[in-house]
């Protein structure tokens, strides 16, 4: 029993590692995206990060003889999730260029909440008036650092919050995705919808044409798509790594390692205000993932 033990141990400090790994590159290929589009139109950017993760992930496929467009890939919840992919990582990726680092880090923090909510309301999932009251606590953590009404105030703020909304809904129908499709595969269709929300964006919106990249902002880009990678590999061995439980709260470490970039690089600053946002968000967060894990044991009893 006692060797047991100290396996399950391991392997949740092995998958905790794991996961402060991806989190790490994720905030990385954000301050990357940022800083990249400081020279280039932020629908190139889009689109070229867009076309190298999903390079990346094709060359994974093809490496293992796995088929790049299964049948599934067009089930009705791909469909959604696609959809909720281009909405989400457009406006994500307007918020790094045209905002704090920092902000939309906190901001996308909030993105677990309003999954738990969403599966409320859309999948039947039961959730308690003690989780709801922590998502509503959570969400004005949100309302906290973007303060609408505020002399600080800017529409832009919302930028993240819409990016926010994107990804919950992407999560959201990732959950009725066919389970026989391969995180691979997921990770190809989600980069293939970065490519069309930076197009469409480019013809619909910027209208700014296309140029070379100079150096400086295409390694930019390059180094975007390796953290990228690197990071969703990460994450999806993290989650195969001991308990999800012991695991999944180290994605907000992702917090600490933007906030840290914005901060550190960007030259960006945290107040109180923002700060006590931060705090209701991440504690609120963690009080679902522990609150979960007590009622699904009291099922299972």
């Amino acid at each position: 029993m006692s060797n047991a033990i100290a396996t399950d141990r391991a392997a949740n400090r092995l998958g905790s590692l794991f996961m402060i790994a991806a989190m790490a590159g994720f905030a990385v290929e954000d301050a990357f995206l940022k800083a990249a589009a400081r020279d280039l139109p932020i629908s190139q950017v889009m689109v070229l990060f867009g076309a190298g993760g999903a390079m990346a992930f094709a060359l994974w496929l093809r490496s293992q003889s796995l088929p790049l467009a299964p049948r599934e890939v067009l089930s009705r919840p791909m469909q959604v999730r696609v959809f909720f992919e281009i909405f989400g990582r457009l406006f994500f990726t307007l918020s790094l260029a045209l905002t704090p680092l920092s902000s939309t880090t906190v901001i996308l923090q909030a993105t677990p909440l309003v999954v738990v909510g969403f599966a409320a309301l859309v999948l039947g999932e039961r959730v308690g008036w003690r989780r709801w009251l922590a998502i509503a606590i959570g969400l004005a953590g949100v309302v906290i650092v973007v303060r609408p009404g505020g002399d600080s105030f800017s529409l832009l703020s919302l930028l993240a919050v819409g990016g926010m909304l994107g990804f919950a809904g992407r999560d959201l129908a990732s959950r009725a995705a066919p389970a026989s499709l391969s995180t691979a595969v997921l990770g190809l269709y989600g980069f293939l919808a970065i490519v069309v929300a930076g197009a469409l964006y480019g013809l619909l919106w910027e209208q700014v044409p296309f140029h070379t990249p100079p150096p400086e902002a295409l390694l930019m880009v390059v180094g975007a798509v390796v953290c990228g990678v690197g990071a969703y590999s990460a994450l999806m061995r993290a989650m195969r790594t001991g308990e999800v439980s012991a695991v999944t709260p180290f994605r907000y470490s992702r917090l600490l390692f933007g906030v840290a970039l914005g901060v550190l690089v960007f030259g960006e600053q945290m107040d109180a205000m923002m700060l006590l946002g931060c705090g209701l968000i991440v504690l609120s967060g963690l009080f679902i993932m522990v609150r979960k894990r007590r009622v699904s044991a009291q099922a299972n009893d």
